[in-house]
């Protein structure tokens, strides 16, 4: 997170293409993805070198540098954590070194998180989500503890819907067939800014949603870090089809994401696909 904001308060992105999405969108690259990048890698594979890390920039092979910690747990978190030893071969680590990069470039810095996720034999378990310009951080541990928690009430019947802003008509169409025109849309960046708007955030200019939806391809880089802390606080992220994510194997997520917390998710899975059905 300090490399981020450094980076954006510098203003010496170095800004550059790196390919596109599958819908077409420009994907951008600058020195804070790069260089958060280099810190959470290299900081992880020093503490913990026999488990799998998946990030979303590329490590230069001959990069060594060891980074160096403060491994001690502040107190308030070690009374609240539920340890529990897993073999180490059984763990993969997601990292999202600068989520929102295209919000970040725009310097809209609300939207920009840094993420991390540790996941169990495909389940997410541990999710960190850091917010570089406010210095907000929630995490949850699956039966281990949090320092985050749902708000106190949710709109099940007419939710208010959080998506990508460069999808927003898509889901738009899908929101207004299966929960009426009335239903609230907010768009905004960054996978991490909307699991957090599903939650009781302490900060003004975090958005309040009712569910989160993306109907196309998603990285899981994006979204097991808040998989595993709506996992720990009782909530569900799942695809549309309402199946579990798995975080082995590929890198991606075929099967765009529903997630909600405090609701019935099955209702409103089971509502997505019988009106799809009903398109098709």
């Amino acid at each position: 997170g300090a490399e981020v904001r450094r980076v954006r308060e510098g203003d010496a992105l170095h800004e550059k293409a790196k390919g596109k999405t599958r819908e077409g969108a420009e994907e951008k690259l600058t020195s804070g993805d790069l260089l958060s990048n280099r810190q959470m890698y290299h900081l992880l594979r020093a503490a913990f070198p026999g488990v799998q890390i998946n990030t979303e920039e590329h490590v230069d092979a001959d990069d060594q540098e060891i980074i160096s910690w403060d491994r001690s747990i502040p107190e308030d978190i070690k009374r609240q954590i539920q340890p529990k030893l897993v073999q180490a071969d059984s763990v993969t680590m997601w990292i999202d070194p600068l989520d929102a990069t295209q919000e970040y470039t725009e310097n809209l810095r609300q939207y920009v998180t840094t993420m991390v996720c540790a996941a169990v034999d495909g389940k997410p378990v541990i999710g960190v989500i850091h917010k570089p310009f406010s210095g907000y951080t929630a995490w949850a541990m699956v039966k281990g503890g949090s320092n985050i928690k749902p708000r106190s009430s949710y709109n099940e019947q007419t939710p208010t819907i959080i998506v990508s802003r460069s999808h927003e008509g898509k889901v738009r169409q899908v929101a207004s067939q299966s929960f009426g025109n009335e239903t609230k849309i907010i768009k905004a960046g960054g996978s991490g800014y909307k699991v957090l708007s599903l939650l009781d955030v302490p900060e003004a200019n975090q958005e309040k949603a009712d569910v989160y939806i993306h109907v196309t391809y998603i990285k899981k880089w994006d979204i097991c870090a808040g998989n595993a802390v709506l996992d720990a606080l009782g909530g569900r992220m799942t695809t549309l089809a309402g199946e579990e994510i798995n975080y082995t194997g590929s890198d991606g997520n075929e099967g765009g994401l529903i997630a909600s917390i405090n609701i019935n998710h099955r209702a409103l899975v089971e509502k997505l696909v019988r009106d799809k059905s009903a398109q098709n």
